[in-house]
């Protein structure tokens, strides 16, 4: 079975479930627009959708 992805953006998902490398494509077509987005798994985007609690990461 495959694991699928989905890109996550302001406590939502914004894209349909994908396979790895697509999604790592999307998020740099959104970066390229100026947008933020973030790849998790199928699961916790639910879960982020539902609670409307994602805490983007800090690379700092």
């Amino acid at each position: 079975m495959t694991k699928k992805y989905v890109l996550v953006g302001e406590n939502k998902i914004i894209s349909e479930p994908m396979d790895r490398m697509q999604a790592m494509n999307k998020v740099k077509e959104y970066s390229k627009e100026g947008k933020k987005a973030y790849i998790v798994s199928e699961e916790e985007g639910i879960r982020i959708e539902k609670d409307n609690n994602f805490n983007a990461p800090k690379w700092e």
